[in-house]
This record gives structure tokens, sequence and C-alpha cells, in this order.
């Protein structure tokens, strides 16, 4: 077994006996080593972000002292969710291995696939406003602090 995915999964197992979250382990590695690394901390941070591959990121930025991963790879015991897609995606990690899939987390009670089909709904221009409501606010005051940041020469884009 990959040393990596078996100390994600390991990090899952664990979980199993604290009921710090659930059944997730996720860790993130950069030229051979492990620079962060996370079980579910959900239910122990009473957190509903603090899924595994989230927790495993912070770590990993924290150590490092940068919001960039790149270079890195993320071994998770399970199919990212979406939330954890993006902050992935955000985090500019390109591979990811995973253990389960998403239809194993569905048989264990963990609701993904109406997230997957609402963000669907919501990029064919849809809502579906029994899972969310969204609705534009006060644009004109918003836009003020996009407006300035636009003009400033110093800024980070990430």
């Amino acid at each position: 077994m990959n040393k990596y995915m078996e100390s994600a999964i390991k990090l899952s197992q664990k979980n199993l006996k604290t009921h710090e979250g659930g059944p997730f382990g996720a860790v993130v590695v950069k030229n051979g080593k492990i620079i962060g690394r996370s079980a579910n901390c959900v239910i122990k941070n009473n957190d509903p972000t603090a899924h595994a591959e989230i927790m495993a990121i912070r770590a990993a930025c924290a150590k490092i002292k940068s919001y960039d991963l790149s270079g890195c790879e993320l071994y998770t015991s399970c199919y990212p969710c979406p939330m954890c897609l993006s902050a992935i995606i955000w985090a500019n990690i390109k591979t990811v291995y995973y253990g389960n899939t998403k239809e194993d987390a569905a048989d264990i009670g963990f609701r993904d696939d109406f997230i997957y089909e609402y963000l669907k709904v919501l990029a064919d221009g849809k809502q579906n406003t029994k899972v969310l409501k969204l609705k534009p606010l006060n644009h004109k005051e918003a836009i003020k602090a996009f407006d300035a940041f636009k003009k400033q020469k110093n800024k980070t884009i990430y």
C-alpha cells in the first residue's frame, strides 16, 4: 500500500474511536514529505468546514507559511466533497489520490450528491431555492471595495 494513503486511512480509522468527526483522513505531501495531516474534525471543532482535506491543507499552509501549495499532492481516504475540491483547487494542488468513492460516502450516509446536483443547477443559471436562496443585496455599496482593489498597484491575486 502507498505509505501516504496508508497514513490518510489510519487517520480515518482513528476517528472511529475518537468520534471527533466522520471516518475521513487526509495528508498533504511535498517533495516526498508529509507537510500537513488531519482527520475530519467537524464534531470536535463544531465546524462544518473542518473536513480532513481542509484541515490538512490548513496544516500544510501553516507549516510552509504560504497559501500556495503548488507542487504538493493530497492523499485522502475518500473522494473529496465539493467544498474540499474547491479548497484543493484554490490551494493549487494538482494531484489528488483517494481511497473510497463518493458513492461509498453516500452509502454510509454522507450527502454530497445533493450538493453536486445543486452546483449543476447553478451552472445552468438556475437556482434550487429549496436548498439555498442566493439574493443580491447592496451591490452599489459592495462594489466600492472591488473598485478600490482594482485600482491598487500592489495587490496579490491568489
